[in-house]
Order: C-alpha cells, then structure tokens, then sequence
C-alpha cells in the first residue's frame, strides 16, 4: 500500500537516448535520495526495450513535490537527463482521490 488517498503521483515519462553513460547510477541513487525525502511515500519505474521508460513517484503533498524538485542533487540530475540521457521527457503531477487494488 503505497498511502490512503488523497495522496500525490509525479508521473514521468522518458525516451533514453542510446548507451548508459552513468545513467544507472544515477538513477540508484535518484530512488535512494527521494526515499530519505519528507514526504515520499514510495516509486515504482517501467522500461521498454525501445526505450520508453515511465516512473510514478508518489508522495504526501504537493509542497513535499516541489522541495524534491528543488533538491540541488536532484536538480544537477534532471539537467543531466535532459542534456544526456533523454531524447524526450515529460512530468505530469496528479492529485490520486481513490485507488483500487487486487491482490491473490
């Protein structure tokens, strides 16, 4: 159970670029520093063998959002992708009212 709703979702999308050049590294430790955040409630991540990647990140507040977004680690990393290691990105945040699950 990631939190009783409400609760926030930062969906990011990516398209990699070719090779990793210190891309799996950094996004270790990406994961590793979001989860010392106030706030951060947990992350789940995806990636295709063509390179489309999606990782939802979901957290408590809005404003736990923005303290993330301006963590100057995070901030050097998100500049890196865009320069490195994307070829396109997008990031959509989202207020999560309800969630269903199903479990065996």
């Amino acid at each position: 159970m990631i939190a009783t709703t409400p609760y926030y979702a930062v969906i990011f999308t990516s398209l990699r670029t070719e090779g990793d050049q210190g891309y799996a590294e950094a996004a270790t430790r990406m994961v590793e520093l979001a989860r010392e955040q106030p706030g951060f409630l947990g992350v789940e991540s995806a990636r295709g063998e063509d390179g489309l990647g999606i990782t939802v990140s979901y957290w408590a507040s809005e404003a736990a959002i923005l303290a993330w977004k301006h963590h100057p680690e995070h901030s050097e990393i998100r500049e890196r992708g865009r320069s490195t290691w994307y070829s396109a990105c997008h990031t959509r945040v989202c207020r999560v009212e309800r969630d269903y699950r199903f479990q065996l």
